[in-house]
Parts: C-alpha cells; structure tokens; sequence
C-alpha cells in the first residue's frame, strides 16, 4: 500500500471534507439544472436512474444482457452497468459478450450500458491482478464482491479493493472498517450502497463510516432478476434507510454515478 498515508483525519478534517462535499454537490446540481433548462426541460426532472451493479445469464442472473437493458430503459434508467460474477477463468468471455450488447444498445437506442465484471469470492490477495487484468480485457468497471454479512467473503477483501486503483466499486461491504473507509476516500474506491435483500443489512454501517471518512458512495440494485431492477421511488427508500439525507440524495443518485461515468470514458479516451 505504498502511496497511502497512515495519518488518522481529525474531527476537523472529516467536517472540512463534508462541507466540501456538500459544497461542491449543490454547485454540481446547480449546473445540471442550468443545462437541462437550455435543452428545455424543467431543471426538476428526474434525471433517470443509474445502476452500475447487474448480472445476466452471463453469471448467476436470468436475463439476456440485452434484455436487462431493455427492462432499465423501461424502468427509467440514464444509465446501466453490468457486472456478471468472475474470476480468472470468466472475465474475457463476459466482457467480449457484453460489450457486444453494449455497443447494440447505443447503436439503436442511444442508451449507456457499462460492460465490467464483479470479481466474486475472488481469493484476497489476488483482487489486483484479476482487476489489472479486467481493465486490460477492456472491462469498463471493475467491482468487487465485498465483505457482506450474509456470504463467506474471504477477510481482507474489502481492504484489498479499496487499495487497488483498477477497482471502481466495492460492492455491499457490509463488514467494513472505519480503515477501509478513509483508504476508501483516499483512492477513490467507491462504496456501495445496495438495493439487495440480506447484502443490504450493512447499508447503514456503510454509509456512516463513508460520511464519517469523506468516502464516495454509489446506490446499486445487484439484480439478478426482473424485480430487482430498480425504480425512482425505490431508489429514495434504500438511500434514506442507510442514513442518507434529503441534502446527500443527489450526491448519492446523481452526482457521483456521473464521476463514475467521466472515469470510464476518460480512460477508454486513453485507450
């Protein structure tokens, strides 16, 4: 972990590094409002739902990669982000037919679908090399099964994802330290917030330790199956019984999925 500092913030810093935030989300809403009322539309309308967390057929889901993106669209989604169950043996097979669907998916409906993996039960010590070795097989996010109450998750998972800088997303790590949280904001990891019965019993510990820490967070639905998709209503139950508040909400839902967004093509630029 050379690189990251072992200073432990102040209740200072965590307050500066939260009213940064704060700060900077209401510029950020301010901003897209402004745009959306120069493409003539109400600067209160829903701006779709972001979701950089699914599986298909591919994994352990039901649905076509394309069929999932036809149900997003219809659910109202900006955006959506399919990350099917990997490992060394999986990834290349799940990126190329994904992206394949992603790619169709623009062509015909103009509509974003993000081709990554979930590294799944992955053994700790190798999440950076299988998430290297993703992001070189294209992959356009890299999430990582976290340390979740209800699964046997190796120890160390979480902490080994919040170190690697080719991880994008740590996903419902329930059992997450107050450690893992200020690495989390350091590097940029973010952290998930999910939609997904049993996984979201660590929602609330989650998002108090991101706060506290000054780490990004993420709102996914982990679907598997039709239902799992998620809705504009849905979206504010999960987020607002994890802690978050009505003046956090569009940093959550809005904001940072767009940083997100902005990381994936600045590096596909790159390529």
């Amino acid at each position: 972990m050379s690189g990251i500092t072992t200073e432990t913030p102040t209740a200072t810093d965590h307050r500066e590094r939260y009213e940064s935030v704060v700060a900077e989300l209401r510029l950020k809403l301010e901003q897209m409002e402004n745009q959306l009322l120069e493409n003539g539309a109400s600067g209160r309308e829903p701006p779709g739902i972001y979701d950089f967390h699914t599986h298909t057929f591919l994994s352990d889901g039901v649905l076509s990669p394309i069929e999932l993106t036809r149900r997003a669209i219809v659910n109202g989604y900006a955006a959506l982000g399919i990350a099917d169950h990997c490992g060394a043996g999986t990834m290349a097979r799940a990126i190329e037919e994904t992206t394949s669907e992603a790619e169709l998916a623009f062509r015909h409906w103009n509509f974003r679908v993000f081709a990554g993996v979930e590294l799944t039960h992955v053994p700790a010590s190798s999440v950076a090399e299988l998430a290297a070795e993703a992001k070189r097989l294209r992959a356009t996010h890299v999430v990582v099964h976290g340390e979740s109450p209800v699964e046997p998750v190796e120890p160390g998972t979480n902490l080994a994802a919040v170190s690697c800088p080719d991880v994008d997303i740590l996903a419902h790590p329930g059992l997450l330290t107050a450690e893992e949280a200020r690495i989390a904001a350091e590097t940029g990891v973010f952290l998930e917030i999910t939609a997904k019965d049993g996984h979201s019993l660590g929602n609330g510990r989650v998002y108090a330790l991101a706060r506290e820490a000054g780490a990004d967070c993420l709102l996914n639905s982990d679907t598997h199956v039709p239902s799992h998709l998620l809705t504009a209503e849905f979206v504010r139950t999960v987020a607002s019984g994890a802690g978050v508040t009505e003046e956090e909400l569009g940093l959550i839902l809005r904001v940072n999925p767009e940083r997100l967004i902005e990381r994936i093509e600045a590096r596909q630029c790159e390529e």
